[in-house]
């Protein structure tokens, strides 16, 4: 299903952050520019939560808000992604403590990595399918939009 142009900014910041995800893991692949010494991956997760993820979060939670109370099914999975944020959210700030951070940094990309592509392959479909008006009329916060 083609994404409807009010999500096409969520589905940027996704691609975004599934790159991420790829640079974080213990098995990542070098990518030009991008050292993979575990300092470094935690200076560019840092940077990619401050610039992307938080207002990302914003943004999905005021969609998920408008989103919630039309269809239970709907509501369900917006309960478990709503849930989702909070423990990758969480998982972040546990990183500072944490005795391993290639493998807290591996774990946070990989719930990560599950979240996004269930919003993206399951999620947003329905949402478009299931509640094309609320879509339609659909105003992320100010300054948000493309």
């Amino acid at each position: 299903m083609q994404r409807h142009p009010k999500l096409i900014p969520l589905s940027h910041e996704h691609k975004t952050l599934l790159f991420l995800c790829r640079y974080l893991k213990k098995d990542a692949a070098a990518y030009e520019g991008y050292p993979l010494d575990t300092a470094s991956k935690m200076q560019h997760m840092v940077r990619v939560f401050q610039e992307t993820m938080v207002g990302h979060i914003q943004k999905e939670d005021h969609l998920f808000e408008q989103c919630r109370g039309f269809v239970p099914e709907l509501d369900a999975m917006i309960d478990e992604l709503a849930e989702e944020h909070r423990v990758i959210s969480g998982m972040y700030s546990a990183l500072v403590d944490s005795p391993d951070l290639v493998e807290g940094m591996d774990q946070i990309a990989r719930a990560l990595e599950a979240h996004i592509r269930k919003e993206e392959r399951l999620v947003f479909g329905k949402m478009q399918e299931l509640l094309p008006d609320v879509i339609e009329n659909l105003r992320l916060p100010e300054g948000e939009q493309e």
